[in-house]
């Protein structure tokens, strides 16, 4: 079996249209139908989806910061 399987991922995506306990999902330009049983999300929200469920809103604040944090280990690991 390969290391890599696709079920261990969790992805982050935007809440285009909210249907009930689902919701229409935007992952670059590929939308998908997500449940919403775990999460309390609304239109405009940026969700971690994995296997097909919401598991975690998240704040884009948050993403900004821990990318820079990132981008700034890898910048001293490079000098």
């Amino acid at each position: 079996m390969s290391e890599y399987d696709p079920y261990d991922m969790a992805v982050v995506g935007v809440v285009v249209e909210v249907r009930g306990g689902t919701a229409l999902v935007d992952f670059g330009g590929i939308r998908r139908e997500i449940e919403l049983g775990l999460v309390d999300a609304k239109k405009g929200d940026l969700v971690l989806v994995h296997g097909g469920y919401a598991i975690k809103k998240i704040n884009p604040a948050k993403i900004e910061e821990n990318l820079l944090s990132v981008l700034n280990q890898l910048n001293r690991e490079l000098d």
